[in-house]
């Protein structure tokens, strides 16, 4: 890796990840409560050929120079936590991309992110942590691992979604949508919101299900005439021959034994004097039951003399027994044997009845029966009769005023979460270099006559969806006597940064995942405000893990670790790798950032007062 001189703290891991299973401990993992990615490897991704992040457990910076390839860092935890994958990052040597990871598990996440992984075949480590890995190829196939065990990309989505918040330009673009507005809202207010909203959309799905059946039926009452009239006319078939389950096998049996009667007659009655002990033979041979007797007999007479002899005349005695019992049921066969010629026509008559129906409907008689099931259920769904759409009518009427009842319990709810979400990104704004600045949530009822069924909630006709029947929309008041305007309108790029930063202090205050992602979500901001956002960062790594992607060294003084992404243009092939910076590195670092002169006495003085401001900040 070709990175800039100087003391570093590296990590390397050994080839063949997946063969040792080990990855190298992070030196100074703060241990938090949830999770913490320990140590990330890159390898071929962007200007990336081979490098590793160890991580701490609180605030972690990455800088470095623009195209240095920060960037390539996010996009690699995309990667691992199941992102989309890109085949024009793949470096074309060596032809695929890896990202591997190791995550420490603790508390809830734990528990649950184990248990899923444990039911999909995988296996955490015997510390407790969980390895992941991505691969992808320079031709699009993409592969995934997790807990030693090949996975589909989804199941690393699914731990992702437990795990880790990625930030950046992009969410503050997709936090201007109302749609993510009032997500965000309703993240915000509450496991008991949460229920209410999970009520409202089972609710309207109910209700949509029954007004679009009542529709169709209504809509299509003649071909549900014309197929409900051929169901019938097969289950009248079915109904007069009434078949019953395994009849065919059991007839055709039955029809054999009647075809040849005589033949199993002579040879079940040549077999019963063979063995029948009580008649008189045939001929000058003894039967089977008198030569058992005969044996056991002499056996036994020499028993006293030598005891194994006893033990096979009784066995012998068993035999006789087991002969005696068969030359019974041989009786009782013959005497149930009927070569009964009307019996036989009987049988092939309700055969060809059974053969008609298999012809028509199935492949065998189970089949028939089975058909007639569906029939009747399909019957049933055909069913256009005016008791039938009454009683819909009568539903689907029931069902939206529990809708509306659901729906304005909702937005009460919202209203009440948006006075409290209001006032807490407004203090966090205050203490972001935006003192005067307030933010507001309002919660609108959806104009009618849109795409939207209509309903009346809490006295208003308003425009319903399983979400229920409003519309949230942040706005920002930048001032004292400003207007109150969208996000989108009201807000610079350096205030859309902060205000995205306020709420996600918010929301962690809320729970939410143990590790968060920021990419350059400071852009824009210098001076005061950006240091307000290091000290809000630093103060979310004492509950959080925080990963910052950063250009300002007002917001890198607050980490707990620093590292920085180098560039090597020595070589035939740009690449970039990753290393720990401490001490007088570190300062040299931040007055990069501050001046562009990393080797200025005054910028490096510069860079350890405010190394030494942070720090204090950190401790009170």
């Amino acid at each position: 890796m070709g990175v800039a001189a100087g003391p570093t703290r590296t990590v390397a891991l050994p080839a063949g990840l997946w063969t040792s299973r080990r990855l190298v401990k992070c030196r100074a993992s703060r241990l938090l409560s949830g999770a913490v990615l320990e140590e990330l490897r890159i390898t071929g991704l962007g200007v990336i050929e081979d490098t590793t992040l160890s991580l701490t457990g609180g605030m972690n910076v990455i800088t470095g120079e623009t195209g240095a390839g920060k960037t390539m860092v996010v996009t690699g935890l995309g990667l691992l936590f199941g992102g989309r994958a890109d085949a024009g990052r793949v470096r074309a040597e060596p032809g695929r991309a890896v990202v591997e990871g190791r995550l420490r598990l603790d508390g809830r996440v734990a528990g649950v992110v184990h248990a899923r992984i444990v039911d999909a075949g995988g296996e955490p480590d015997e510390d407790g942590s969980v390895l992941l890995s991505r691969t992808v190829t320079v031709e699009g196939r993409s592969r995934a691992h997790l807990g030693g065990r090949g996975m589909p990309v989804s199941m690393l989505g699914e731990v992702g979604e437990q795990v880790v918040a990625v930030h950046g330009q992009s969410d503050q673009l997709r936090l201007l949508r109302p749609a993510e507005q009032r997500a965000a809202l309703d993240r915000f207010a509450g496991p008991e919101h949460e229920k209410l909203l999970d009520a409202t959309r089972e609710a309207y799905t109910q209700w949509r299900r029954v007004v679009d059946d009542l529709a169709d039926r209504r809509r299509n009452a003649r071909e549900r005439h014309q197929e409900a009239d051929l169901l019938r006319l097969g289950l009248d078939e079915i109904t007069r021959v009434d078949p019953q389950p395994g009849e065919d096998d059991e007839l055709k049996a039955e029809a054999q034994r009647l075809e040849h009667a005589e033949g199993l007659r002579t040879a079940a009655q040549l077999a019963h004097q063979c063995v029948a002990g009580g008649l008189e033979a045939t001929d000058d041979t003894p039967d089977v039951s008198t030569l058992l007797g005969a044996a056991r007999r002499t056996l036994e007479a020499q028993a006293a003399t030598d005891p194994a002899l006893g033990e096979l005349s009784a066995r012998l005695e068993e035999a006789a027994t087991l002969v005696a019992d068969v030359s019974v049921e041989l009786s009782a066969y013959l005497a149930g044997l009927d070569a009964d010629p009307a019996r036989l026509q009987a049988l092939y008559e309700r055969r060809a009845a059974l053969r008609a129906l298999t012809r028509k409907y199935a492949d065998d008689v189970d089949g028939v029966i089975a058909w007639a099931e569906r029939a009747r259920t399909r019957l049933s769904d055909l069913d256009t009769s005016d008791e039938l759409l009454d009683e819909l009518d009568r539903e689907a009427s029931r069902l939206a005023a529990e809708v509306a009842e659901l729906a304005g319990r909702l937005s009460t709810s919202r209203q009440e979460a948006a006075v409290r979400f209001a006032e807490q990104v407004t203090v966090e704004l205050a203490g972001l270099a935006m003192p005067h600045a307030r933010v507001e949530v309002a919660v609108l009822p959806r104009p009618a006559g849109r795409a939207e069924p209509t309903l009346p909630v809490n006295g208003v006709e308003v425009g319903v969806a399983a979400d229920g029947g409003d519309e949230v929309e942040l706005r920002l008041l930048a001032h004292p006597g400003a207007p109150s305007l969208p996000l989108q309108r009201g807000a610079s790029g350096g205030e859309l940064s902060r205000v995205m930063l306020a709420i996600e202090v918010v929301f962690a205050g809320s729970g939410g995942p143990p590790t968060l992602v920021f990419d350059e979500v400071d852009a824009g901001v210098g001076g005061q405000a950006a240091v307000e956002i290091g000290r809000r960062l630093a103060r979310l790594a004492r509950s959080h893990q925080v990963l910052v992607v950063t250009h300002l060294p007002q917001v890198a003084a607050f980490a707990d670790r620093h590292l920085v992404v180098a560039k090597d243009t020595g070589g035939a092939v740009t690449t970039s790798g990753v290393r720990v910076v401490e001490d007088t590195e570190r300062a040299r670092e931040l007055a990069r950032m501050l001046a562009g002169l990393p080797d200025s006495d005054l910028g490096i003085a510069h860079a350890e007062e405010l190394l030494a401001v942070a720090a204090r900040e950190r401790r009170s």
